[in-house]
């Protein structure tokens, strides 16, 4: 029938034996949907689309649909939607974590397997953004990412209120008895009043702001809030924008590049950003073969400012961010740090993107490189005897008094441990007591990306705001306590924070870069959690990921 290069609805033809019978067949079945013969000649954007009524982030995702959608005739090629794996955070058991490199698998297979020039990957929650970048790194596909955008904020007797912060906030007042059950109802609905992802600095925003520093989004993308009226005149410029990419062919690994990853570490740094996105960063990072030494990480801490005053370590939301200038007031602001030769989807050059005018400033909120709000990066890397393989700490959200503290570890062997005893009033806890949770890693825990380890309600009603706390992988939102993210723990196989037990006294020095974690020789507390279904899906995956094609590589 035709001799040209296959593309859109000719690409990758299902295998009957005949390869001009598949075509004939799939153009008859692709009439049934109503188009004409115009349309299907034309070349295809897939639309990756994550809409789940167990996700609400992505309430407004038809919408964003319906916009990527238009702006792709537009541009003169034809977009089909695709759903894959949707991954509400609060909704899912154990974790949302343990699920993230199996959606990451979804996407990469059903952009390789269907007919598309090129994809656009429309996410927000925690997970989605990092999976579908990944899935979409090893498919090789041209590709572009939107992100749903963070909610707008809530009031409460003249407070404002953003996810998830203050829902910490005033649990924490809840426990400590200072706000009673009335007021928490009323607050429960007052906190999370739109659609989108947490207003503050959490994962998906921080996420949202590395997508926009690797070169993966569209400038000034990363902090349009989701209700706002630019956020679907940003879709559609993205779906205008994956047409253009078919003609570039501008592919992941072209824009995810050594240089990129260490402009989204800084801006990470400078944004106070979840260390979470660290996780999520480097596995993005693997899938093209980038590694990132912790090292190399410190370097780039030592170097980058925090300039950003947002939640969970600083006053504002996602909200005034973009109202400030955003991603574009912050680059400018880190411009001699950065590397100005990496290029975006648009196949322009950062310093190109730079030398564009610039916008009103709210310093309030992005602060000038010479007026920083810490001259050093939120987050650090540590090691020592508890953290053997290395643990990120948020050096940001910690208090001045947690950066060299001694105290006696209060252990908690597993997050029924916690539940069980952590409000018993006859706890053994003081208030320098350093908190300690075991067995929540991956193969205890399925990995929780947000840990919450709760100031004993016995200190909570004592007026106890400060402690420090530790766990095997924990990200906080309500900050004003010291924590560590160990990304390596493994304390359910016998090593590391294994070994810690209760009444071990403990000095951290995280200042110094390194935690010096002294303890006495002996076994922990309590059993090893159970091998059960967690670590089961867990080879369940890795078998899956194995079983791939050798020519991509799932493994991050």
């Amino acid at each position: 029938m035709t001799d040209k290069k296959p593309q859109g609805l000719d690409n990758g033809l299902t295998n009957y034996g005949d390869l001009d019978f598949a075509r004939f067949l799939r153009r008859s079945f692709a009439r049934s949907m109503g188009l004409s013969r115009e349309m299907l000649d034309k070349p295809v954007v897939g639309i990756a689309m994550t809409p789940s009524d167990f996700n609400n982030c992505h309430r407004y995702m038809p919408e964003l649909v319906e916009a990527v959608s238009r702006g792709v005739l537009a541009a003169g090629a034809l977009p089909r939607a695709f759903p894959t794996i949707s991954l509400g955070e609060v909704f899912l058991n154990p974790t949302s974590m343990m699920y993230r490199n199996l959606m990451a698998m979804d996407t990469e297979e059903m952009i390789a397997a269907q007919p598309m020039d090129a994809v656009v990957l429309i996410g927000g929650c925690d997970k989605t953004v990092p999976a579908q970048l990944m899935g979409a790194a090893s498919a090789g596909l041209p590709a572009i990412q939107l992100v749903t955008g963070p909610m707008s904020t809530g009031r409460h007797k003249g407070q404002r209120l953003g996810a998830c912060t203050d829902c910490r906030g005033f649990w924490a007042k809840y426990r400590a008895g200072s706000v009673d059950s009335d007021e928490i109802e009323t607050v429960e609905g007052r906190l999370s009043v739109t659609a989108g992802t947490c207003a503050v600095m959490g994962t998906a925003s921080t996420m949202a702001c590395l997508m926009e520093a690797l070169g993966m989004s569209l400038p000034g993308t990363a902090a349009i809030p989701a209700v706002h009226s630019d956020r679907l005149v940003a879709a559609e410029e993205t779906g205008k924008a994956a047409v253009r990419l078919i003609e570039s062919r501008i592919a992941p690994r072209q824009v995810i590049t050594e240089k990129s990853v260490e402009n989204a570490i800084r801006v990470l740094m400078a944004v106070g950003g979840s260390t979470n996105a660290i996780v999520h960063l480097t596995a993005i990072a693997g899938r093209l073969g980038i590694k990132v030494s912790l090292e190399r990480f410190n370097e780039l801490s030592d170097e980058t400012p925090v300039l950003v005053d947002l939640k969970p370590v600083g006053e504002g939301y996602m909200e005034d961010f973009h109202a400030a200038g955003g991603m574009g007031a912050l680059l400018r602001e880190l411009k001699p740090l950065l590397h100005l030769d990496t290029v975006d989807v648009e196949g322009r050059t950062l310093a190109e993107r730079l030398e564009e005018p610039a916008g009103w400033v709210d310093r309030a909120v992005i602060r000038s490189f010479d007026d920083p709000i810490s001259p050093v990066g939120g987050l650090v890397a540590l090691s020592g005897s508890l953290a053997p393989d290395g643990a990120i700490f948020k050096r940001a959200a910690a208090t001045p008094a947690l950066f060299e503290s001694e105290g006696r570890a209060v252990v908690f062997t597993g997050l029924e441990d916690l539940s069980r005893r952590s409000d018993d009033p006859a706890l053994d806890v003081r208030p320098d007591d350093v908190l300690v949770l075991q067995n929540i890693g991956p193969h205890a825990a399925g990995m929780p990306e947000a840990g919450y380890l709760p100031i004993p309600k016995k200190l909570a009603h004592a007026g106890v705001k400060d402690r420090e706390g530790h766990g095997a992988h924990l990200g906080w939102a309500h900050v004003g306590h010291g924590l560590r993210v160990h990304r390596a723990a493994r304390g359910a196989g016998g090593g590391g924070r294994r070994t810690t037990r209760g009444g071990a006294r403990r000095r951290p020095h995280p200042a110094l870069h390194r935690e010096q974690a002294h303890r006495p020789a002996g076994r922990a507390g309590g059993d090893r959690a159970p091998a059960g279904g967690l670590r089961a899906a867990a080879r369940a995956h890795a078998r899956l990921q194995s079983a791939l094609p050798a020519h991509r590589h799932p493994g991050a």
